[in-house]
């Protein structure tokens, strides 16, 4: 009975792929072109389709649970509504695979790029991101990049340093992501290899200004998706916190987007489909570009550098830096009682130690923090307060 079930679900899955082979875009990433570091590994799938395995061991990380309480933009702040990392992630994944579906592209795979693409955030958002770079790059590791540490964690920590053995096309997703950079058009560079991955973040390291080009259609339509599902959100999030008013937004904008998250979503939504079906990239119209190239402007003048929200800054920094020093005597002097040993370095791997200096354990270590775990490592006396809004 066993045997006939096995041998049923195995059937399923051929019938999938054939399925992919007849209905995708020609230029989609089908299953059968997953390519992974471990082959022999392939064995072992099950009735699984390969992108579907990244997606439920992303799912599955330790890294994926902390998403629930780290700052997508607005931190210390008492208000349920307002967008978590965890919700950012997930409206990344819907958004993409709605343009996947209609380009006709690989959903898992745009599944698996969205919901590890955040993955490497620092607490206390780009701030936090900003702060641990600074640290970074005075002990000579180079910048911190939360793209880069999201291929650190699923790559190299989880599984106590074994990692998730992901493909190379959901890691180089993860990876090219830069939802901050503006972009009309993008093109896969296709081709890559592991080798080139491990050279593009060795790169991104030491020049944190490179811009990295996704190997997919699905890794392009999600680094768009990343920009689209935060630029109306954001807004909407500073509306409710009375950071701006919705009359305040630039009319240009306005005009084109309109003036709420949903009709922002769905115009960008939309302008990407006809401007990139049965096309070789993925894009915007140059009217659509140009509306949210503005908006961004105004988002990023208005809202993330806006002083309101920026009063518990220097005193995060200030942490970061306390923290970081602590975890590196904690690991010169081998305190074993120290947090860094008791929550991370137990029981990891001989290969991840050999591999990372104190400086990159305590980076990685310091990454992975949620706001609150962060906050409960400081001094009792330093903490901020959290107000309410």
């Amino acid at each position: 009975m066993a045997k006939y079930e096995e041998s049923a679900l195995d059937l399923i899955k051929m019938a999938l792929n054939k399925r992919e082979e007849e209905n995708f875009s020609p230029i989609a990433v089908l299953s059968s072109g997953c390519t992974r570091r471990e082959y022999e590994e392939k064995r072992d799938l099950g009735y699984r389709q390969e992108f579907s395995l990244d997606v439920d061991r992303i799912l599955y990380s330790l890294a994926y649970t902390r998403y629930i309480d780290k700052t997508q933009v607005f931190y210390l702040i008492k208000n349920d509504h307002i967008t978590h990392r965890v919700l950012h992630v997930q409206l990344v994944s819907k958004i993409a695979r709605t343009i996947g579906r209609f380009l006709g592209l690989n959903e898992d795979l745009i599944e698996a790029i969205s919901l590890g693409h955040d993955i490497g955030h620092t607490p206390f958002g780009h701030d936090g991101e900003r702060f641990l770079s600074e640290l970074c790059e005075e002990s000579g590791i180079g910048y911190f990049l939360h793209n880069v540490q999201s291929v650190q964690f699923l790559d190299k920590v989880e599984r106590k340093g074994k990692g998730w053995n992901l493909s190379l096309q959901t890691l180089d997703g993860i990876l090219c992501h830069d939802g901050e950079i503006h972009n009309r058009s993008l093109q896969p560079e296709r081709g890559k290899t592991f080798e080139k991955l491990e050279q593009e973040i060795v790169m991104k390291k030491n020049d944190s200004g490179i811009k990295l080009i996704p190997m997919t259609l699905e890794g392009c339509v999600v680094r768009m998706a990343d920009t689209i599902s935060y630029i109306g959100r954001d807004i909407e999030d500073a509306i409710r916190l009375n950071v701006i008013k919705r009359s305040d937004l630039p009319a240009e904008s306005v005009k084109v987007l309109g003036n709420t998250n949903g009709t922002i979503i769905y115009n960008l939504v939309t302008d990407v489909i006809r401007n990139s079906f049965q096309n070789i990239h993925i894009a915007f119209s140059s009217e659509v570009s140009e509306a949210l190239r503005l908006l961004k402007a105004f988002n990023l003048e208005r809202i993330y550098r806006n002083p309101e929200i920026k009063r518990h800054t220097p005193l995060i920094r200030d942490l970061f830096r306390i923290l970081f020093e602590r975890y590196i005597g904690d690991i010169e002097n081998e305190n074993r009682e120290s947090v860094i040993f008791i929550n991370f370095l137990k029981d990891i791997s001989d290969e991840y130690i050999a591999n990372h200096r104190k400086e990159e354990i305590v980076r990685d270590f310091i990454a992975g923090m949620t706001d609150r775990y962060f906050l409960r490592q400081c001094p009792e006396g330093m903490r901020p307060v959290t107000e309410t809004d």
